[in-house]
């Protein structure tokens, strides 16, 4: 996970990282769908304007909504720091 603060108005932007390691197209737009709706959640904690780019490993195709959520705020809370 990537966090990088910009200096103009442009709001926040998340894009999301999947590549061909983590499965077959139907397993990546998953893992794509759930990291957006758990992100929902949690963007509230992150400056107005800034871009963040969040990666997902193989193994987030197999894993639990609360460990990718887990996680995600264990991350969020170290580029946030």
């Amino acid at each position: 996970m990537h966090l990088l603060v910009v200096d103009d108005d442009s709001g926040l932007r998340v894009g999301f990282v999947v590549s061909k390691a983590v499965g077959n197209a139907v397993a990546r737009n998953r893992v794509k769908r759930r990291l957006r709706h758990l992100a929902r959640e949690h963007l509230r904690s992150l400056p107005g304007s800034a871009v963040l780019v969040v990666r997902a490993l193989p193994a987030a195709a197999q894993a639990s909504s609360a460990d990718l959520e887990a996680d995600l705020v264990r991350c969020l809370g170290r580029v946030s720091a």
